[in-house]
């Protein structure tokens, strides 16, 4: 039966089944349509909203996938500034190698050499062009080809292939990295069928667990050196001390405290018999 829908799929040129893109909502677009996304849109519903091409996000998913194939891991990079996008992005560069840009791209990573994060990519996947136009801007100065997931509000300016998909969803966005993994592993030969694809939608859907966001952290403190181990306890100990009330100074305190008592009963009248 699997056998049959892969056939199914792979002749209608989906590489699933339709349903599975109207559950993830990937065809929901906005109520805006730039002139850009004009070609790729279906129709426009009651309600206002824009319904992306469906066949032209299959296809163009293929594509995408055929082109990063044709780099190594090392030389595509994916930006991903929203938390929709980062997350199931994450998890396709674990699968594939890729890098990945979280959350906001940094001017000058791809055109200043002295910037620490400074990166060279051969090939760029920009997940919203709305929002991470500083790295479309650094790919027509450098020359890199852009892939991009674009919504109907989108420009397209500097994006070479258009992925015209929903780019604010989380399962729209779980579940174009989830066809882009697995095609990338069919063309590579490192699976022979859909089936051996050992990942789900919903992998990709999952928020990354904070402690694998921390790995830096933690061999930050392994690396620790010996001798500042305690030079740093040393210096804890030292402002907890200045801290700590002196024994004086609680006399003192404790004494003006039962003056003021004191005091306070000699001012309240005695009653009388």
């Amino acid at each position: 039966m699997a056998e049959k829908t892969e056939e199914t799929e792979e002749k209608s040129g989906m590489p699933v089944k339709q349903e599975v893109f109207l559950e993830a909502g990937a065809h929901i677009g906005t109520k805006i349509r730039t002139n850009d996304m004009r070609n790729f849109i279906f129709k426009r519903r009651d309600d206002g909203l824009f319904i992306l091409d469906l066949r032209q996000s299959a296809e163009r998913l293929l594509n995408a996938a055929k082109l990063i194939s044709k780099y190594e891991p090392g030389e595509v990079y994916i930006v991903a500034s929203r938390i929709y996008s980062g997350n199931p992005a994450t998890r396709f560069a674990k699968i594939t190698g890729v890098n990945v840009i979280r959350g906001r791209f940094t001017p000058g990573t791809m055109t200043n050499m002295s910037y620490k994060g400074f990166a060279e990519p051969k090939l760029l996947l920009v997940c919203d062009p709305k929002g991470e136009k500083e790295a479309l801007l650094e790919s027509s100065k450098t020359g890199v080809p852009v892939i991009g997931f674009c919504d109907s509000d989108n420009e397209t300016k500097f994006i070479d292939l258009i992925v015209p998909i929903n780019n604010k969803g989380k399962r729209s966005l779980a579940l174009a990295f989830y066809i882009l993994a697995r095609e990338i592993m069919m063309i590579k030969g490192d699976i022979k069928s859909y089936d051996e694809f050992p990942y789900q939608v919903q992998y990709f859907e999952q928020m990354i667990e904070e402690e694998e966001e921390k790995p830096k952290e933690e061999e930050a403190k392994a690396e620790e050196k010996p001798e500042e181990k305690p030079k740093k306890e040393a210096e804890k100990a030292g402002k907890e001390e200045k801290e700590a009330p002196k024994p004086k100074e609680e006399e003192a305190k404790a004494e003006k405290k039962e003056e003021k008592a004191g005091a306070e009963k000699e001012e309240k009248p005695e009653k009388k018999d």
